[in-house]
């Protein structure tokens, strides 16, 4: 009973912390201001705001996890860092659909990794799927060539590498990771900081990145790193592709911003292939647990 709890408990969590995040760059393009301000501000926000939530937690439990456990804590921190700097900086030099098809890449780099890291071999289906998902990315990308865009579909790309690094090596560390995500904002916060003092604070409606910071950044990080602790991996991806659906659907909405036709058929090409590929290994996961239940009854 307490194992389909915990299930239903991982996938409500989960499904706030996708749900939560699909608002970040609509936020990020309301603040209307530049790069490095934006950055200094989300960053700056979210810092604090992890700061008293693990400072109340520690007053009040014994059990508050660690803000960095370790070396594999230090390396996430700074993966998710060097996230917040590209991630940033793709939202000024690219379109909102290519930024969010291109970051749905970040499973092929998991399985990638896993695979050359952990020596879990990827199965045939999973293979075919990583080829897919890379002829997905090169329509998009292919697409934005002379449009002004690669640069920006490039940060992109970097950004899903990251996070694929740091969900690798969560994995490995088998440690609490819900906070270290946070505080890797402490990278991009003292980079943003140094740029502003040199080309000034501009931004004209601060209040929507300071809202971002301090509530949406706190609560879909510390949700989705805490996901994988309930449920399966391919569970926590399909959480990740709420953002990849709805961020583009918000910012159509708010500023008309039409993806183009690459854009649109490659986005379309990653999201009915994660899709298809999460579901197989979701169906794989019952599966396997049904014959454990058959041969080790309880």
């Amino acid at each position: 009973m307490s194992s389909h709890h915990d299930h239903q408990k991982g996938l409500l969590m989960t499904a706030i912390g996708g749900l939560t995040l699909t608002v970040d760059i609509p936020l990020i393009r309301l603040a209307d201001g530049g790069a490095w301000t934006i950055m200094l501000l989300r960053t700056g926000t979210t810092f604090v705001a992890a700061m008293i939530i693990w400072s109340v937690w520690r007053a009040l439990s014994r059990n508050a996890p660690q803000l960095i456990p370790g070396w594999s804590g230090l390396v996430v921190a700074i993966c998710y860092g060097l996230t917040g700097v590209t991630f940033v900086t793709a939202v000024y030099h690219t379109s909102t659909a290519d930024l969010v098809f291109i970051l749905a890449f970040n499973t092929v780099f998991a399985a990638l990794l896993s695979w050359i890291f952990l020596g879990e071999r990827p199965q045939l289906v999973t293979v075919v799927a990583m080829v897919v998902m890379i002829l997905g990315v090169l329509v998009i990308v292919g697409g934005s060539v002379g449009t002004g865009h690669l640069f920006g579909n490039f940060m992109a790309l970097c950004s899903a590498f990251l996070i694929a690094v740091a969900i690798t090596i969560s994995r490995t560390s088998d440690k609490d990771m819900g906070f270290t995500a946070l505080v890797g904002v402490i990278l991009p916060l003292g980079v943003a900081a140094f740029m502003v003092t040199g080309e000034g604070f501009h931004v004209n409606a601060p209040w929507w990145i300071i809202f971002n910071g301090a509530v949406i950044m706190p609560i879909s990080f510390f949700c989705l790193a805490n996901g994988p602790k309930y449920i399966s991996g391919p569970e926590v991806a399909m959480f990740y592709l709420l953002e990849t659906v709805l961020a583009p659907v918000w910012v159509w909405m708010i500023f008309a911003e039409t993806p183009t036709r690459n854009s649109l058929i490659g986005g379309a090409i990653l999201i009915v292939t994660l899709i298809a590929h999460s579901l197989w290994q979701l169906h794989e996961g019952r599966k396997r647990r049904a014959d454990l239940a058959v041969h080790h009854p309880t």
